[in-house]
């Protein structure tokens, strides 16, 4: 069963808190990746606090992205790190044996068997679809995660462009985990109501 990884806008002001929570609380949420692109570290350091206190108030995994060092500072549950964001190694060797090491795999199968023989704690393929959250340079298919998931134990997140119209092929395919950023908080109704969608769409509603 596919579980719901969600992923914070690139840009946010601290009043972003409450919609954070009231998406939380409207259903089943796994993860979310603190994933502040458009601010420095300086207003990281100071909008993350509050995110992550949130998160795991509500016994969900708080990950920031890119900085296993960072991610240490504040206390996250784990570090989701690009291809050019160093190695798995040295991730590990901050964040310790306890904590979530991920790693952003494209439509690779190749950079996912690496990730997972370097120790990673899940792989994340994608875009699954156009989106407006990063630039998509790598599109990958669902026989990717069916692949994977026949082959390999090791958890599988699906990104890029889901919302909880297009993400059934995905949970079919055997996606552990949909990342979602625009799917839940641009949604119609609003992010409560887009959380609800996704619960249902993955059966834990």
């Amino acid at each position: 069963m596919s579980q719901l990884y969600l992923i914070t806008p690139p840009s946010i002001t601290a009043d972003f808190v409450t919609t954070l929570e009231s998406a939380l609380e409207a259903g089943p949420v796994s993860a979310l990746q603190i994933r502040l692109k458009d601010h420095s570290e300086t207003e990281l350091l100071e909008l993350a606090p509050s995110l992550i206190k949130v998160a795991q108030s509500r016994g969900v995994a708080a990950i920031l992205n890119d900085s296993p060092e960072l991610a240490d500072r504040l206390g996250c549950d784990g570090v989701h790190i690009g291809q050019s964001d160093g190695r798995v190694k040295d991730a590990r060797a901050i964040m310790g044996k306890d904590r979530t090491i991920g790693v952003t795999c494209h439509a690779s199968r190749h950079l996912a068997m690496v990730a997972g023989e370097a120790g990673a704690d899940y792989v994340a393929f994608g875009a699954f679809y156009p989106t407006q959250t990063k630039p998509t340079d790598h599109v990958a298919t669902t026989d990717l995660l069916t692949w994977w998931v026949e082959l390999f134990e090791l958890p599988c997140v699906a990104i890029g462009g889901i919302t909880p119209d297009n993400g059934a092929p995905l949970v079919e395919a055997g996606a552990d985990f949909l990342a979602v950023c625009g799917g839940v908080w641009q949604h119609a109704d609003g992010p409560a109501a887009a959380v609800q969608a996704f619960a249902a769409l993955t059966g834990d509603a």
